[in-house]
């Protein structure tokens, strides 16, 4: 049965939109109309096509996006319902009305008529690749072969937060940094390219000779305002050529490789993807995912072309027969407290637990690396801005200090 989005008035003329299932625009009508609405707008999805009335575009609904906390709320609501043992179909028709987004509401109306037609919840869900990762596909499906989709949906919610809230975390620890040298460098443009040209004016007027720092200020300013387009061109033209060469495999690899060695922010990076597999992993194993399954999603998860690599390595050795521990350990990209702990979990049984708990300390040592960047970045911040605020200052004072005291 299609599922149409729709527009349309109520009695008292308000406008209000949603998603209903009918078998043409004329059934959708007739419901509507039982409900009081008066239809104005049908989008039927399964054509993607309009059939309407009114053909006014809500721009808010165009650019809006669906995002990983909106998913995250919507799995924690939809195992609260089927804990509570209201079946899948009445549990997804009830958090149709919890949906405020048109785009994800359309979506989850489709989910919930293929489900009710006799399709699998994982099967509906993987028809959204964009939406619904492989991970979530992958854990539902097995929630649903061993009966336990309320399980696997808390634990889908718990994952899907905790990744928010580290991504959180480390975006608004990083965004004051960004912001202050992005304003930073503007300012000094500005002043470049405004101030000091009309200043160093003056001083190159009275025809006396200037100290090499005022020199080469009148030089920087002077190549910045007849040059600032030729500067923009080339920053263009590498952004493109590093992006373009950054989306071949070669550059994706070397990319992959120079973020995980260089300094500073090198270990940052390895200890997030430590900490991401390590949950992944778990979370997918203390779901009924089988290992090599579980291995294959947790690639795709790194998203970095290195790890993945050594992960592929160990899905073919653990075929093989050996352990995790022993191919993540030869690759010497995973720090050794990480493999050394998989290691004993493989021998005690308690593989997820243990994974589980080198991923909350990785997530930690995360949070006190950031902290202590942004606390170093700050300072470090100032003292640039101060020194290119006095290089221009001591430039443009330093010949009128000269000239005062040739007067005297």
């Amino acid at each position: 049965m299609p599922v149409f989005e729709y527009r349309g008035l109520n009695t008292s003329g308000k406008q209000v939109r949603g998603v209903q299932d009918a078998e043409n625009v004329k059934a959708l009508k007739g419901i509507l109309k039982g409900q009081g609405i008066f239809l104005t707008e049908a989008f039927e999805d399964s054509k993607g096509k309009a059939q309407a009335q009114d053909r006014d575009i809500d721009l808010k609904q165009l650019f809006s996006r669906v995002r990983p906390v909106d998913i995250a709320v919507l799995t924690r609501q939809l195992a609260t319902l089927v804990k509570a043992g209201i079946p899948l179909v009445e549990s997804l028709e009830a958090l149709l009305d919890q949906i405020e987004k048109v785009k994800l509401r359309r979506i989850f109306a489709q989910i919930k008529e293929e489900v009710r037609e006799g399709s699998s919840f994982a099967d509906a869900l993987e028809k959204h690749p964009k939406i619904f990762t492989r991970l979530y596909v992958n854990m539902i499906r097995a929630g649903e072969a061993a009966g336990s989709l309320d399980v696997v949906l808390i634990r889908l919610s718990d994952f899907m937060e905790n990744q928010n809230k580290i991504r959180g975390k480390v975006s608004s620890a990083m965004s004051y940094p960004a912001i202050m040298t992005v304003m930073g460098t503007g300012i000094v443009i500005f002043l470049f390219i405004v101030v000091i040209p009309k200043v160093t004016t003056i001083l190159t007027d009275l025809e006396v000779a200037l100290p090499l720092p005022t020199q080469i200020l009148i030089g920087l300013s002077a190549f910045l305002a007849q040059f600032w387009w030729l500067l923009l061109l080339l920053g263009g033209g590498l952004f493109f050529g590093v992006r373009k060469y950054l989306s071949t495999a070669e550059g994706r690899a070397s990319r992959d490789r120079f973020m995980l060695k260089v300094p500073i922010f090198g270990p940052l990076v390895r200890m997030m993807a430590v900490s991401r597999f390590a949950r992944t992993l778990a979370t997918l194993l203390s779901s009924g995912v089988p290992l090599l399954t579980a291995l294959d999603v947790v690639k795709n998860v790194l998203e970095n072309v290195v790890l993945q690599g050594v992960i592929e390595q160990a899905r073919v050795a653990i075929r093989e027969g050996e352990d995790i521990a022993s191919p993540l350990r030869k690759s010497g990209e995973f720090p050794p407290m990480m493999t050394h702990m998989i290691a004993i979990g493989e021998k005690s049984g308690q593989l997820e637990s243990m994974l589980q708990n080198v991923s909350d300390a990785y997530d930690n040592q995360v949070e006190n690396k950031v902290n202590s960047l942004t606390s170093l970045l700050e300072p470090l911040m100032i003292v640039g801005m101060g020194g290119v605020v006095v290089f221009i200052l001591f430039s443009i004072l330093m010949p009128i200090l000269r000239i005062n005291e040739s007067i005297q």
